[in-house]
């Protein structure tokens, strides 16, 4: 994280921490800022550089980077800064994500769905809005935690700790993350706790890109957590750990957007997913089917889900709605859902 801190720093947060915490002395000329060395002990004293984040490629620092009285290595400034990161960049990723999905991927025709609900977007988008910013606060110290050094992130690729570990990172990220999150999201439908951390995310009977992120906060934090450990047991280089959240926010995005392209016995693709919103109990994994089927929890998708003829049709919606609305009876009481008339109306005109 510390190589996305310093990028944030040179192009946004140097300029915005000069501009409300200036130093007491702000006369520094742009020649004595490109040759600082010494300590920022005092006001009279010149800064340091700001140290680079990887060896890869070095940012040159502006001189608002020496003009605020918090300099990067301030760790109220770090927290505060990965804390806005956290849930405005994190908002922004999510927006486009799920935007490009929405626009480019996700099948247009599951408005008409009759388990679709009036207003589902708005909802979906402002569920996502309020739990962000409280995500954020539980996962900012952690990011913390890994700019300040005590992950076991690695810089240089030869600093492996054995052969072929620059590769096998990856799987092992996926393995160990799919397996926890698998027991969390599990645990999650528990009766004493469903209803109050995870039945906000079930509100989507039939999701959009936009539901991809649209949980209790907590619910949402907990799912998270096995991403954010793995880097303090187990070694990971930097550029890794980037390119795996970033995948991870694609899959979020890519497991709610309705369009069943993977009819896999081993991925856990929408297909998946959408059977787990439908019937609640099932397919729990992240990535996989593995621990769904160790687990006894695994449902496999049916076949009209990817014909396009029959995934749409009137008789698989019927029976989809007969099944969801006997589980959902089962798991949460009453339907307090607001359908509305506005599926109904566009089903009869597609139908």
């Amino acid at each position: 994280m510390d190589i996305v801190l310093e990028i944030f720093d040179t192009f946004l947060f140097d300029r915005l921490y000069a501009i409300c915490l200036p130093a007491a002395l702000r006369s520094y000329g742009h020649d004595a800022m490109k040759d600082a060395t010494s300590t920022f002990s005092s006001m009279r004293e010149m800064p340091t550089a700001p140290h680079p984040s990887n060896q890869f490629f070095q940012l040159k620092p502006s001189q608002y980077a020496y003009m605020s009285a918090w300099s990067r290595e301030n760790p109220w400034r770090q927290g505060l800064s990965l804390y806005l990161i956290t849930w405005l960049f994190g908002f922004v990723i999510y927006f486009i994500g799920a935007s490009l999905s929405y626009i480019f991927i996700f099948d247009h025709a599951t408005f008409t769905h009759p388990k679709y609900l009036k207003n589902q977007i708005s909802l979906e988008i402002r569920q996502t809005m309020i739990a962000l910013p409280v995500m954020a606060i539980f996962t900012a110290p952690l990011f913390f935690g890994e700019v300040r050094g005590y992950a076991k992130l690695y810089d240089d690729p030869t600093d492996e700790p054995f052969a072929l570990y620059n590769y096998l990172q990856f799987p092992l990220f996926i393995v160990f993350t799919d397996f926890f999150i698998y027991w969390i999201h599990r645990g999650l439908h528990h009766p004493k706790i469903y209803k109050t951390l995870h039945k906000p995310h079930h509100k989507w009977i039939m999701p959009t890109p936009y539901a991809s992120h649209a949980f209790h906060p907590l619910d949402g934090f907990a799912q998270s957590i096995p991403y954010h450990v793995y880097p303090y047991l187990f070694p990971l280089q930097k550029f890794a750990y980037i390119a795996l959240f970033i995948f991870i926010n694609i899959w979020t995005v890519f497991i709610h957007d309705g369009e069943y392209v993977a009819n896999s016995p081993i991925i856990n693709g929408a297909a998946c997913h959408t059977m787990h919103h439908l019937y609640f109990n099932y397919n729990y994994g992240q990535f996989t089917t593995l621990w769904d089927r160790l687990g006894g929890s695994y449902r496999q998708p049916n076949e009209e889900l990817f014909r396009r003829e029959s995934k749409m049709s009137k008789a698989e919606w019927e029976r989809q709605c007969k099944e969801m609305e006997s589980m959902q009876r089962a798991v949460e009481g009453d339907d307090d859902r607001n359908y509305g008339d506005e599926s109904r109306r566009l089903q009869k005109k597609v139908l």
